[in-house]
C-alpha cells in the first residue's frame, strides 16, 4: 500500500471504531520505531462480546476494501484481538488486559535506532 492509503485506511478503522462504540482509540505512528508495521491502532471494548463485534466488524470493512490478507489472532480470547492488516495493527482489549499490557506506553517512548532490530 501506498502511504496516502495507509493513512485513509487509518482514518477509516479509527472512524469504524469510533463509530461502533470503542473506548479510548488511541493510533501509534510505528514509522521510526519498526519496520513490522506504520501504525498500531488500540482500543477497548466494553464486553467480550463488544469486543468480538468490534474484530468482525473491522474484519467485515477489509474485506470489502479487497484486503484480505490480514491475520486475526486471540480468535478463542474473550479479553483480546489483534488483526495484522500489513501495514496496520489492531489491537481491541478489554480494559483491564489493556492496562496491563499498556502498549500504549511500550510503542509511544522513542526508541533508539540502535535498538530497532524487529
Amino acid at each position: 500500500m501506498q502511504k496516502k492509503e495507509i493513512n485513509q485506511l487509518k482514518k477509516e478503522i479509527e472512524h469504524i471504531l469510533n463509530d461502533n462504540k470503542a473506548l479510548e482509540i488511541k493510533s501509534i505512528n510505528l514509522k521510526d520505531k519498526t519496520s513490522i508495521a506504520d501504525f498500531m491502532i488500540i482500543a477497548s471494548g466494553n464486553s467480550s462480546r463488544h469486543i468480538q463485534a468490534l474484530s468482525e466488524i473491522l474484519i467485515d470493512e477489509l474485506k470489502k476494501k479487497g484486503i484480505n490478507n490480514y491475520h486475526l489472532e486471540g480468535r478463542n480470547s474473550n479479553d483480546w484481538k489483534l488483526i495484522d492488516a500489513m501495514d496496520i495493527i489492531i489491537h481491541i482489549f478489554h480494559p483491564e488486559k489493556r492496562k496491563f499490557y499498556n502498549l500504549e506506553r511500550m510503542w509511544s517512548e522513542l526508541i533508539p535506532k540502535e535498538r530497532l532490530t524487529i
